[in-house]
């Protein structure tokens, strides 16, 4: 996993598929997104996500009935050493629409990047190859990664 390596001392912003691979064991990411989250409680480096990732992997649980899902993806996202979740304050709406603007992004994703870019993230750990085309903060793909 060389490229964990260079997130070293680092602040990575977390989209939400990671994290679902990780919770819900996805088999085809779970050898990938298993030893970043391992390397976060190390303390490897310091992760960010935005509180749109809290409304984005409650919602399939909630829908499903499954509240102890639910609960171990509150639990991590707010109670994770390592891990701060970030509100959508205004100075981060307003970038989001600069984003959505100039990139033509959704407005999740472009929440999820400007919260990168306000929290001054080196990296973003996302599997959306799209977003990929964004030049800060260098996009990591896990599909390019597993």
């Amino acid at each position: 996993m060389g490229w964990l390596r260079k997130l070293s001392g680092k602040t990575v912003a977390l989209d939400t598929a990671p994290l679902i691979y990780f919770i819900e064991e996805n088999p085809k990411f779970l050898a990938a997104v298993k030893p970043f989250f391992a390397a976060m409680a190390r303390g490897d480096f310091q992760v960010v996500t935005s509180s749109i990732t809290l409304a984005e992997v409650l919602v399939n649980p909630i829908k499903h009935d499954k509240l102890t899902l639910a609960e171990q993806y509150k639990e991590l996202l707010l109670s994770a050493e390592n891990m701060k979740l970030f509100p959508a304050t205004t100075q981060i709406a307003e970038l989001a629409a600069r984003l959505r603007a100039a990139h033509n992004l959704q407005t999740p994703d472009a929440i999820q990047i400007a919260t990168a870019l306000d929290q001054k993230a080196d990296f973003f750990l996302t599997n959306d190859a799209k977003l990929s085309r964004l030049s800060q903060p260098q996009v990591l793909v896990l599909a390019d990664l597993a």
